[in-house]
């Protein structure tokens, strides 16, 4: 095997760069900048059943199986306020299982860009029922373009009007956000 050190390879203008061939592995040392491909994904879980409304979400963790995994530092998680680890643009996925007894239970995310005094509501999901239990997952997930981690925050609520309630879990992922860094900011 040769080694080749050099402090950049540049292309010329116009031409394609090619690592490797079809079938080939190639690796990032330890340590190094990965700017191929997805460079952060992180996921975390609600651990206790809510009922009513909460905005954010808290009693969190990340999934603590021994099979689970996360690509680069993760997320940062403070009283279920979300900071980023990098700029970047990132796909949001919120997953909420409810437990539905009455009329309407609902939950989504928002986002702000000024440290947290303002949010938007960025995705909003609802269920309504006429009568009975019903027992249900919902889905709301968007693009995040994070151009500076020092102001964007990212919150998860839930209003889930009494008796109605939205599951946690300390042991399997009920109600779940996930986080995966796409690419640079745009």
């Amino acid at each position: 095997m040769s080694k080749l050190e050099v402090d950049a390879i540049e292309p010329q203008s116009g031409t394609t760069l090619t690592l490797g061939a079809s079938g080939d592995t190639i690796n990032v040392a330890s340590g190094a900048t990965n700017n191929l491909g997805i460079t952060m994904a992180d996921q975390w879980r609600l651990t206790t059943n809510l009922t009513g409304d909460q905005d954010p979400i808290t009693n969190l963790e990340r999934p603590d199986e021994s099979y689970f995994a996360k690509i680069g530092t993760g997320m940062t998680e403070s009283s279920g306020i979300f900071s980023f680890p990098s700029t970047g643009l990132y796909l949001i996925m919120f997953q909420a299982n409810n437990q539905i007894v009455s009329d309407v239970a609902g939950f989504g995310f928002t986002v702000s860009t000024d440290s947290g005094s303002t949010y938007d509501i960025y995705g909003q999901a609802n269920t309504r029922i006429a009568s009975g239990t019903v027992e249900k997952a919902e889905f709301v997930n968007g693009f995040v373009n994070v151009t500076d981690i020092s102001t964007f925050r990212v919150k998860f609520k839930t209003n889930s009007f009494a008796p109605n309630t939205i599951l946690g879990s300390t042991t399997q992922n009920k109600t779940v956000m996930t986080f995966i860094r796409l690419g640079d900011s745009q």
